[in-house]
């Protein structure tokens, strides 16, 4: 092994001169006969030893098995030479050139004239003229000659397979006549410079379409070295050629795929994934990729199982499409609905969900193949997703069908409208009209047993056709992107519940009151969820006043959003009963103290941790009468307070225990605030930045003269701009407003029952005054009977304010504790009605507690308002 086979000579080709040459003769059976010459300076025998071996035992053992074949050639062609592995005496192999000629039978007993020598390293490959010849005509590498001219002098047949000609046509012409196709500039540069510099160039690849099959790209690798004789003259360039195209193609195709496991699924967008499937398959897969998937998919629904049965009427949009410049034109972009004809490939790739491919695309079929126009009839309302393709039986009536290769017609000119100018119209250059695709591939995309899609790819500028290995690639690519499809439909589904959860949990916007302008900001740590725990809240309370909540709870995701669902919605509760901002949070914190003991606790952090505890909560009530603000904190960061003046403060806040922490009570505090302060309510994540902080919100609130809103967002980018987030982060900005003396009356009463006529009197002037005659009856009727109520249950001064918001607020104050209650009285008792006729003639009313007693009031709605309170039919009548 590892050493040439022997090569056929003549007797008369034999080589005898060389000094070191055995000489041997051999009998008929192969035994040595005659004196040997020279045979001990070779192999180590003395002559006399010699006489009389066996060829066998001169040979390694390996070798002794090709005696017969060799002497059969010898006996036939007149002659063998080749190297042979002998033993030496000492007991090593060596390898020696021998030559074997045959004797005539008049020699006596000797048959065979076997010469020996001792082979060299360079001379055990020594080839005969012969065995070159076969070499270099028989092997599959196609070899060329060219001279300093670089025109060809010699190549072997096997150059032939590439096109250009027999080895005589080619003979005296260049590289570039004889292979136009195969980038001959640049292969004839190379040439050269192997010619100038003598330096060999190896393994040069490159890409072209040679003359034996010029209808697609084929790689080859070239070598190429310089011929010198023997004085150093330059002959020329000597050069091999090997195709190496599949090796080619399967190089560009795992390319392809590396850079499909690149990009494709680097987001969990559905329509953004979809584009990166059509960008890594242009241009490398092909001219134009189009990707249209179930509208169902789009909307993050779950499609059924299996194969689309119904695809004639299956509702698609194009999520993706890519061309290559100058390429097929692009009719329907991505988010539009996109309609097929019911015997297009595409539709019957979604039924049957197997693969199509079409080498060469006739009319009919690439009609069937592009596109068409989803009529405005047809396409899905605000209310229905869009996505809606033609079905069997109705199929859209649009004119010429839109699609890929189509360029959009402009309407109909009038045939009264003069003709363009001659010479405004040879100005303007012919527009090259759209290339037609002519080989399609089209792939359903299928992940998890769900059809979700279709994917198109088609050539035009390439005139390749689509082949097997192509359509395999292109299966590939939408496998790999249909589970990236898929996730992202799973995680658009779980993220659309979450956002609706979370907007069912957060306020939706500022509700309708007189006391303060406010705007937000909100933000979760999870964003690809868009839950978090922390959350705002404006509630209007009672007479004109306000209630600012914010709060924070332990935690991100749903866990964490569901938990501040539960406090909000407490909060809220809380806030309808006119409690004063340390009675509700201690009454939200008995809450999460029950729900710690009656709920089951989740693990965190390997302890368990139930829902709630820890939670922090700030609760202010501000009245735009008084113009101050009360506050009370849960564990939770003090708000700051931006003065008219542009000074910032952060007001002392007793320090209370988080939610279910227990232990100190809370207190409240008592702001005043300056008309057109702001107050900014917020959670760490907002100032939990390095170089943030207080002092951070102190610097940007009082360098920012900006409106509400901007000025909030301005705290955002200014605060809290990086990722990752790692907090939720929840901002409520509020500027303070006041009612005008003129939007409030109030009256001191004695406890006396003459009273209550004058004060239904002044109530019926102060709404004269505020141009409410309307409301005169009913407002009478109320003063009447919340001051006769004080009058006749309570004890003290009596005070009568009258409130002109948004509403009409009725309010009675009195030193009592007790709280009324309504009555169902019966028809036969003599009072007992006060309260019931006040709920039915006004929107709402209640009590609230002082520190120097109660307050009993009620609210109507003016006049166009739309929320007008209801009243029982006939019973003002009655009244």
């Amino acid at each position: 092994m590892g050493r040439p086979e022997g090569t056929d000579t003549t007797a008369h080709e034999a080589v005898f001169g060389v000094a070191d040459s055995v000489v041997l003769l051999f009998d008929e059976y192969g035994a040595v006969v005659g004196r040997p010459y020279a045979a001990e300076q070779l192999l180590g025998y003395p002559a006399a030893e010699l006489s009389g071996r066996r060829v066998g035992a001169l040979l390694a053992a390996d070798e002794a098995d090709r005696i017969p074949g060799i002497l059969e050639v010898s006996e036939r062609d007149g002659g063998w030479s080749g190297v042979l592995l002998a033993r030496h005496r000492d007991g090593r192999t060596i390898a020696v050139d021998v030559t074997v000629l045959p004797l005539p039978g008049e020699a006596g007993p000797a048959r065979w004239l076997v010469v020996a020598v001792g082979a060299a390293p360079s001379r055990q490959w020594t080839m005969g003229p012969a065995l070159l010849e076969r070499m270099v005509t028989r092997m599959p590498v196609g070899l060329c000659l060219v001279d300093t001219d670089l025109r060809c002098v010699w190549s072997n047949t096997a150059l032939e397979q590439f096109g250009g000609g027999t080895v005589e046509e080619r003979r005296g012409r260049r590289f570039a006549e004889i292979q136009p196709g195969m980038n001959a500039d640049l292969v004839e540069s190379k040439m050269r410079q192997v010619l100038a510099t003598g330096e060999p160039v190896l393994g040069y690849e490159h890409v072209g379409r040679p003359r034996s099959h010029p209808g697609r790209d084929h790689a080859h690798a070239m070598s190429m070295v310089r011929l010198d004789d023997d004085n150093g003259r330059v002959l020329g360039v000597c050069y091999a050629v090997v195709d190496i195209t599949d090796r080619y193609r399967a190089r560009l195709r795992l390319a392809l795929m590396a850079l499909a496991s690149e990009r494709i699924g680097r987001s969990l967008d559905v329509l953004g994934t979809a584009q990166d499937l059509a960008d890594v398959a242009v241009p490398g897969l092909a001219d134009f990729v189009a990707v249209d998937l179930l509208d169902t998919v789009v909307r993050g629904a779950e499609p059924s199982p299996g194969p689309t049965a119904a695809a004639t009427s299956v509702q698609l949009v194009r999520a993706g499409v890519q061309t290559v410049p100058g390429g097929i034109v692009v009719m329907v972009e991505p988010g539009e609905p996109c309609g097929y004809l019911p015997s297009s490939p595409q539709i019957r790739s979604l039924a049957h969900g197997r693969s199509w491919r079409a080498a060469t695309l006739d009319d009919t079929t690439r009609d069937a193949a592009i596109p068409v126009p989803v009529p405005q009839s047809e396409q899905p309302s605000d209310a229905e997703p869009p996505g809606t393709a033609p079905t069997a039986s109705e199929p859209p009536d649009s004119g010429p069908p839109e699609g890929p290769r189509d360029v959009e017609e402009p309407e109909a000119e009038s045939t009264d409208a003069e003709p363009p100018d001659a010479e405004s119209t040879d100005a303007q250059p012919p527009v090259a009209p759209a290339p037609e695709p002519h080989t399609a591939i089209v792939v359903p995309i299928l992940a998890r047993g769900i059809t979700l899609g279709v994917a198109t790819f088609f050539r035009a500028r390439q005139d390749e056709a689509f082949d097997e290995d192509d359509l395999r690639v292109a299966e590939e690519l939408v496998a790999r992107a249909a589970v990236c499809l898929d996730n992202a439909r799973r995680y658009t589904r779980e993220r659309a519940a979450a956002l609706v959860l979370q907007r069912s949990l957060l306020p939706h916007g500022v509700p309708v009151q007189e006391a303060v302008d406010a705007a937000s900001f909100y933000r979760p740590a999870d964003e690809l969820s868009g839950l978090g725990g922390d959350w705002f809240d404006v509630i209007p309370l009672s007479g004109a006043r306000v209630a600012l909540v914010v709060g924070e709870v332990i935690g991100h995701g749903i866990e964490a959003a569901a938990t501040m669902g539960q406090l909000r919605t407490a909060v809220r509760t809380l806030a309808d009963l006119d409690l004063g901002p340390e009675d509700l949070l201690a009454h939200l914190d008995d809450l999460v103290l029950q729900v710690t003991r009656e709920g089951p606790a989740g693990e965190l952090g390997g302890a368990a941790t139930p829902a709630g505890v820890g939670a922090s909560c700030l609760y202010a009530v501000y009245d735009p009468v008084s113009l101050r603000c009360d506050l009370a904190s849960a564990g939770h960061l003090a708000p700051a307070v931006l003065a008219p003046d542009g000074t910032v403060t952060f007001p002392e806040l007793p320090p209370g225990p988080a939610l279910g922490v227990g232990g100190l009570p809370f207190e409240s505090v008592e702001l005043p605030l300056a008309e057109g302060s702001v107050l900014a309510f917020y959670t760490d994540g907002i100032i939990a930045a390095p170089g943030a902080g207080k002092e951070g919100l102190r610097r940007v609130l009082e360098s920012r003269d900006l409106p509400l809103d901007e000025l909030c967002r301005s705290i955002v980018d200014e605060l809290a701009p990086s990722r990752p987030y790692t907090d939720d982060a929840a901002l409520l900005l509020v500027r303070t407003r006041g009612l005008a003396a003129g939007q409030v009356a109030i009256w001191d009463l004695p406890a006396d029952p003459a009273v209550v006529a004058r004060a239904r009197v002044m109530a019926a002037r102060q709404l004269a005054a505020w141009g409410l005659d309307e409301l005169a009856f009913t407002t009478e009727l109320v003063v009447s009977e919340l001051v006769t109520n004080a009058i006749r249950h309570a004890s003290g001064p009596i005070r009568l304010r009258l409130i002109l918001e948004r509403t009409l607020i009725c309010e009675v104050f009195d030193a009592s504790s007790t709280s009324p209650h309504l009555r169902h009285a019966r028809t036969t008792d003599e009072g007992g009605r006060g309260l019931f006729l006040i709920s039915q003639f006004t929107r709402r009313w209640g009590t609230r507690y002082t520190a120097e007693g109660k307050v009993i009031w009620a609210e109507q709605p003016l006049e166009g308002d739309g929320t007008a309170a209801h009243t029982p039919q006939g019973l003002a009548q009655d009244l």
